[in-house]
């Protein structure tokens, strides 16, 4: 969509609004005890924040050029990274807050927490609206084009699209499958394997976030200054790998790998 005529400001909006209504539907889903409605929600906020996602880089694309974009998008990932070692930290308490103040547990909690973390959404809603006014003031004073992808794409270009392109595609699918699942399931797994409390598991299960936020910008601006690309992808993936191995078939203290 952000490809053909949706603009860039009107593509964050709509994005941000169907992360609102999926947070809601989903919260009101844990509430109602309703598993599908539950899923529905979860569907419809993973349209807008995957879409959201891409429109946020447009944007970055429409302000910043050449090895700049490095550091902004490190920046973008480190803002990110935050929120989510926040949600991991922080939700488990405020879960027990409310049930505190309920005096029980059940769907009730579930939903009134997840309503309460759909403030987030909010707020990121009226960032979106924020930042597309002050793109709409940039454009009137600067004289700058709205951030646009440039030509008109089609779905069957992508049949055009060059090995090295498909590889990057590759090694970004392989990369999430193998680390995103694992933080989604890591506090189970340290809890089983090395005996952890619930605190300990999630605090230790966020540390890849917690590092990720301060460094992202920095790797970021030294991929600009110092280049190699490919290196970089090579010594992240090796890592990686090391990290996955040691957490599968050793007992060593897990925050080494981490």
């Amino acid at each position: 969509l952000s490809d053909f005529n949706l603009s860039c400001r009107l593509g964050t909006v709509i994005f941000s609004i169907f992360v609102c209504v999926g947070q809601v539907i989903f919260a009101l889903g844990a509430l109602l005890n309703t598993f599908w409605l539950m899923d529905a929600g979860r569907f419809i906020f993973g349209i807008g924040g995957e879409s959201l996602a891409v429109a946020q880089n447009t944007y970055a694309v429409s302000w910043f050029k050449g090895k700049e974009l490095n550091l902004v998008f490190g920046l973008q990932l480190s803002m990110a990274r935050i929120g989510s070692t926040v949600n991991m930290n922080i939700m488990g308490w405020i879960y027990s807050r409310v049930q505190h103040l309920l005096g029980y547990t059940g769907p009730s909690t579930l939903g009134l927490t997840l309503m309460i973390g759909g403030i987030t959404c909010l707020f990121s809603l009226s960032c979106a609206l924020i930042l597309a006014y002050l793109d709409r003031r940039a454009e009137k004073l600067l004289c700058k084009e709205q951030g646009k992808t440039g030509e008109v794409i089609k779905l069957t270009d992508v049949k055009d699209f060059s090995l090295s392109l498909w590889l990057i595609f590759v090694i970004c699918v392989c990369y999430y499958a193998a680390v995103f699942p694992f933080i989604g399931l890591g506090k189970v797994f340290f809890i089983e394997k090395f005996k952890f409390s619930s605190q300990e598991a999630s605090a230790i299960n966020s540390i890849v976030y917690i590092i990720s936020a301060p460094m992202s910008p920095v790797f970021g601006l030294l991929v600009d200054k110092v280049g190699k690309n490919i290196i970089w992808v090579l010594c992240a993936v090796v890592t990686t790998l090391a990290s996955h191995i040691m957490l599968a078939f050793t007992f060593w203290n897990p925050w080494i790998a981490m």
